[in-house]
């Protein structure tokens, strides 16, 4: 099982590992974790919940057994924020503009002090629906070229500043009007609308070797009439590595999200995300259902694929090497406490990119 491991980034329960966190963690030994606010402690001082996530770390890598691992969160600013204060909260990717080099470069400095090498940003979408009620101000622009513009030079920032950084959501969230976290969207584009719009970010940051790209949980029935996005080997190979070049680590957004979870319920579903073009995915087991049981289930799915010979070995081995290559150049951080002047000139750095757009 811990084969499917090598492919696997899951959540954890708190800000301790219970019982069924170490089972997954010994069992699957998972390449990669994503953490979320429940994994900070809240309420105490910053020193004190910085040991306490610097022991959750250490039992993580105890359980796993793994010295190299992704480190993993969701750190785009705005709402998309997790860990407590006095970590800065920088405003939304859209007012960022000209300092979004600048924001995330300080936002990578702050992730090493807390043991994290992966921050799942930036958002290479287009706020072009105002009424998207998941992406809207998380995007850098409105047009196509603004979003690549910001997008990109906030991937720069993180990369100088040693964070890897991965584009989302490929190939396209912001023309939607649902929230794949609780239903799966619908876009009918064609593929030359996607060309004329919602790749261009994309093909901005793969010029500039982005490392990782995540899929989104989408349909696009025009495209691809049977499979959302993650699923969909017309997008994610036919797309993204055939005709845009993508050479790097190709990320599900999180199965545990409505839009597909269901899907990931039923055997051979692994398989095809496989097949379509996925290297490595994200469980965050948040849903309410039991989330050992599920894990496991998925786990489950991708050995008797491969027991079965429904997915190639040849497949997983690619993708095995892609991650690979990956992780041979993640740095591994320890946690660390930021000084009172670093955490100021932060704070004044928020400040200055949410009053200049007032």
């Amino acid at each position: 099982m811990h084969r499917f491991g090598h492919h696997l980034i899951v959540g954890i329960s708190g800000t301790t590992l219970n019982d069924e966190d170490k089972r997954i963690l010994s069992a699957l030994k998972p390449i990669g974790i994503i953490f979320y606010a429940k994994n900070f402690r809240y309420g105490i001082h910053y020193e004190d919940w910085l040991q306490v996530f610097q022991e959750l770390i250490k039992q993580i890598r105890q359980y796993t057994e793994r010295e190299s691992m992704f480190m993993t969160i969701d750190h785009e600013g705005g709402t998309v924020h997790r860990p407590y204060l006095p970590i800065t909260r920088f405003p939304h990717a859209f007012l960022l503009q000209s300092r979004a080099r600048e924001v995330a470069a300080s936002a990578a400095l702050e992730l090493k002090s807390l043991g994290i090498n992966v921050s799942w940003a930036p958002v290479a979408d287009i706020f072009s629906n105002p009424n998207n009620p998941i992406i809207g101000s998380r995007a850098f622009g409105a047009t196509p070229e603004s979003a690549a513009a910001g997008a990109r030079e906030y991937f720069l920032g993180l990369r100088e500043a040693g964070i890897i950084g991965c584009a989302k959501h490929f190939p396209g969230h912001g023309d939607t009007s649902t929230d794949s976290h609780l239903e799966l969207p619908t876009l009918n584009l064609t593929l030359d609308e996607l060309r004329s719009r919602e790749l261009i970010p994309f093909k901005a940051l793969i010029a500039e070797q982005v490392p990782m790209i995540m899929t989104a949980h989408i349909l696009f029935p025009k495209i691809d009439a049977d499979v959302p996005a993650t699923l969909s080997q017309l997008i994610l190979t036919g797309i993204l590595r055939e005709e845009l070049g993508f050479e790097g680590v190709i990320v599900s957004d999180d199965l545990d999200m409505k839009a597909v979870s269901d899907m990931y319920s039923r055997s051979g579903t692994v398989a095809q995300t496989f097949k379509a073009g996925c290297d490595l995915f994200i469980v965050s087991r948040n849903l309410p259902s039991s989330s050992l049981e599920r894990t496991l289930a998925i786990t489950q799915d991708f050995v008797d694929s491969l027991n079965n010979g429904s997915l190639d070995e040849r497949i997983v081995e690619a993708a095995r090497m892609r991650i690979d290559s990956l992780l041979a150049i993640a740095p591994q951080y320890s946690v660390s406490s930021l000084d009172k002047d670093t955490l100021l000139r932060h704070a004044e750095l928020a400040i200055a990119c949410s009053f200049k757009n007032l």
